[in-house]
Order: structure tokens, then C-alpha cells, then sequence
């Protein structure tokens, strides 16, 4: 009996000290990949260079390390990446678009935001392209972009921050890493409904959806919410603030020019 207690006894410390080396030695990877992260972090804003205005305003370091994750860490094709994002960014001006721009594109509800947020506290956009309701390709984009961007802007503080013909051509374009966390899911298929639950709440998602909740929209009241953001928006990029002459137009600082050659 003795013998058999002491045995039991010396399992038990083997299997504590056991758990403790696994619990020890994965703290210490993460803090060496966190260490890792950062140093990767630095690394692209020094091969970036000097920015400035609304560039060195979306050049966050929660927003480089997506770029960083997406690309899988490798610093010269983040930056690569980043750079057309800035090109992109600085022709098109994303964040100057406001919703009643585009709020017709919105009169259907063929995508919007959704009121409620994934597991992971992240904003969802419902997107039904069967609501088609315009003609216009261009301001068909516009509308996307804007609320791509609004959903950003309502992301919360702490997380870092794409139908199926459009996806034939779109997979094509982009990483790996970025094209496996795409998914398509079926109201009835078992697996897509699984998938499903385990992003959302099922008493949040719409039946559409796999979920118990009814999937309404309701435009005036979107738009409603879509006018409150712009005012967000405008302060977050400092739109609201008057020029020095009084005139009260945004003041915009100006862009910087990047050494590398325009994608063709």
C-alpha cells in the first residue's frame, strides 16, 4: 500500500511538473513570437519610410500587422502590399465617401451592416447580391468600399482590423493565406450550418443564415445610422476641422510620394 501511494505520488508530481514545462515552454513561445511580431512590425515601417496625412493616419500597428499576417510576416511583400493599399487609397479616397453618395445602392439592403457582431466581436456585412437594384458598376463599388470602411470605423478598439461568380475571378488575386479564409455556406448543408455557429451567435444570425433570427432592413433607420458614422468618420480623419483661412473647408495634409513605380 505503501509503495503504491508513493508510486501514485510520484505520477502525480511527473504529470504536474509535465503540464507546468508545456504551460511554461508555450508561454515562452508566444512571448518570443510576440517579440518576433513587434520586431517584423518595425521592420516594415522602416521599409516603408517616412509618411504622413491620412497615410501615416491608416498606418496603425494593428493595420500593419494584418498586412504583416496576410502575407505571412514576410516584410518585403507586406510592404509591397501596403503600398498599392496607399496608391489605391490616395486616387480613389475611400474614407471621403459619404452615404448619401451611395445611399441609393442601400435602398434594398442588398448589403449592409449588420446589428450584431461574430464570437470574436468583429462587424459583419450582410451581403445579398439577389437584391440587385442599379445599373451602375462604379457606384456599385463605391457603396461597397463605403461600407467596408464604415465597418472598420465600427470595429472595436482592441481586434486587428469578400458572391460566388465574382469569387471564380477575385480567388485568383489573392493570397493563400487570405483565399482559405473565404468560406461559402448553405442554409442546408450540416457543415455550413456548423461553420456558421461557430462565428455567430444563432440567436443573432438570420435564418438565411442557418441561424433563429428574422433577417429584416430597414433603410430609413440604416441611413439614419450610416448619417451618425460620417460624422465619425469626418472627425476620425479631421474633416471637421476648419482650414487656417476660415473657410471651412476640410483641411487635407498632403500625401507622400512613394519611390516605388506604380503598378501597371
Amino acid at each position: 500500500m505503501v509503495r503504491y501511494n508513493f508510486l501514485c505520488h510520484s505520477l502525480l508530481l511527473e504529470l504536474a511538473f509535465t503540464m507546468f514545462r508545456r504551460k511554461t515552454n508555450s508561454q515562452s513561445d508566444q512571448e518570443s513570437d510576440e517579440l518576433q511580431h513587434e520586431h517584423k512590425v518595425n521592420e516594415l515601417k522602416d521599409a516603408l519610410g517616412p509618411l504622413s496625412g491620412r497615410s501615416l493616419q491608416y498606418c496603425t500597428e494593428a493595420c500593419l500587422k494584418r498586412y504583416l499576417e496576410a502575407r505571412n510576416w514576410n516584410v518585403d511583400k507586406s510592404k509591397k502590399m501596403m503600398e498599392e493599399t496607399l496608391r489605391w487609397r490616395a486616387a480613389y479616397k475611400p474614407e471621403e465617401i459619404r452615404w448619401p453618395e451611395v445611399a441609393i445602392e442601400g435602398e434594398t439592403g442588398k448589403v449592409y451592416r449588420a446589428n450584431f457582431h461574430d464570437r470574436h466581436g468583429r462587424t459583419v456585412l450582410i451581403l445579398r447580391p439577389g437584391m440587385q437594384n442599379t445599373a451602375s458598376l462604379d457606384n456599385q463599388i463605391r457603396h461597397l468600399v463605403y461600407l467596408i470602411e464604415n465597418a472598420i470605423l465600427n470595429l472595436p478598439e482592441a481586434p486587428p482590423r469578400i458572391f460566388e461568380a465574382f469569387w471564380k475571378v477575385v480567388k485568383y488575386f489573392l493570397d493563400a493565406k487570405t483565399f482559405q479564409k473565404v468560406k461559402f455556406v448553405y442554409p442546408k448543408n450540416k457543415d455550413s450550418v456548423e461553420l456558421m455557429r461557430s462565428y455567430f451567435d444563432v440567436d443573432n444570425l438570420p435564418a438565411e443564415f442557418g441561424g433563429k433570427a428574422t433577417l429584416q432592413y430597414d433603410h430609413e433607420e440604416f441611413s439614419r445610422q450610416m448619417a451618425q458614422d460620417d460624422v465619425k468618420a469626418a472627425k476620425l480623419w479631421g474633416f471637421d476641422k476648419p482650414q487656417s483661412n476660415g473657410c471651412g473647408a476640410a483641411e487635407v495634409s498632403p500625401e507622400p510620394e512613394y519611390l516605388a513605380p506604380p503598378v501597371s
